[in-house]
């Protein structure tokens, strides 16, 4: 007896393999950084400084000095993800076997925490690079087009009081090759303000392809004090201290992706506003049985801006 089996494709067990998520992102520059919430358009980030005078008189009767109070504006965006799926596109395919229960009413998802996962990871990956990149009334991939500027245009020449210091080694992109990235730091912390040199919070962030290329530097300088396991990674974000600067963090975030921004300053200094901090880890998904389908809804409100221009450095690298 022969078997014809030419009607029939050949088997394929699309149920019995592993379904793998296309995980991104871990970490955020929020983590780092003040968190200013309540904000619904615009709030300010309220400053305080004294200036005090000294003189040489032994009997003074003149009042000298300064207190002065001043604003730096935080704009947020509204920032909003929505879409709906109709489950039944998946009864044709595996999928409707292996995720949908019998019958024709598909109210519930067997991959619903599944994808509940992969939204919020997405959404706080765009949110990261939104603090980042994005550029006031330009649209972008990150948020559409929006009235505030992310860090890289905030933290630059173009802001008045950050330091670009002119006596780098080398310029360009090879500022932050391996062979050049640790000389290039070096001359950032010391061009940065001594008046917040004995701040705990003192970060370099930098790309996470920039990362590498200090681990790289460190590896290459000097291998008695480079120590892999110092290095915390997170996803998005990777972190080390800088080795004989006490109180200096390195980070590489998954915000300067595709940049060779280098900043330095005190990141409690960063102020991101929004509207409620739960809503970057929290959102809405159910079943609609008008239009019988599953809908996510995720809505944030985001800005940033930094509190003392003066106290931070900047490569003005692309």
């Amino acid at each position: 007896m022969s078997l014809n089996v030419s009607a029939l494709a050949d088997f394929n067990n699309q149920i019995a393999g592993e379904l793998v998520l296309k995980m991104v992102y871990g970490g955020s520059t929020i983590e780092y950084v003040t968190v200013q919430e309540g904000v619904k358009y615009q709030e300010p980030i309220n400053l305080f400084e004294v200036a005090l005078y000294i003189n040489n008189s032994t009997c003074v009767s003149t009042p000298s000095g300064s207190a002065t109070f001043t604003q730096r504006n935080i704009t947020v965006c509204p920032r909003t993800s929505f879409d709906a799926i109709c489950l039944k596109d998946l009864d044709k395919k595996y999928l409707g076997i292996s995720s949908l229960e019998r019958g024709s009413y598909n109210e519930t998802w067997a991959l619903a925490n599944a994808y509940s996962e992969l939204l919020v990871n997405q959404f706080q990956k765009a949110n990261d690079q939104f603090l980042w990149l994005q550029e006031s009334g330009s649209a972008s991939t990150y948020g559409g087009t929006c009235e505030t500027s992310g860090l890289v245009y905030i933290i630059s020449g173009s802001t008045s009081g950050v330091v670009v210091p002119t006596d780098f080694p080398v310029t360009g992109s090879t500022m932050v090759a391996s062979a050049n990235i640790l000389a290039t730091m070096d001359t950032m912390i010391a061009n940065l303000s001594s008046d917040v040199a004995d701040r705990d919070d003192l970060t370099f962030f930098m790309s996470v392809a920039n990362f590498r290329n200090y681990v790289a530097g460190l590896r290459a300088a000097n291998n008695f004090y480079f120590d892999p396991s110092s290095i915390t990674n997170r996803g998005g974000i990777l972190e080390m201290a800088y080795p004989f600067q006490p109180g200096i963090k390195v980070v590489g975030t998954v915000g300067l992706q595709g940049t060779n921004r280098v900043v330095l300053g005190p990141a409690k200094q960063i102020v991101v506003g929004t509207d409620l901090l739960s809503d970057f880890s929290e959102f809405q998904l159910w079943y609609d049985i008008n239009t019988d389908t599953l809908r996510h809804r995720i809505a944030t409100k985001l800005g940033v801006n930094i509190a003392y221009p003066e106290f931070w450095v900047s490569n003005d690298l692309a």
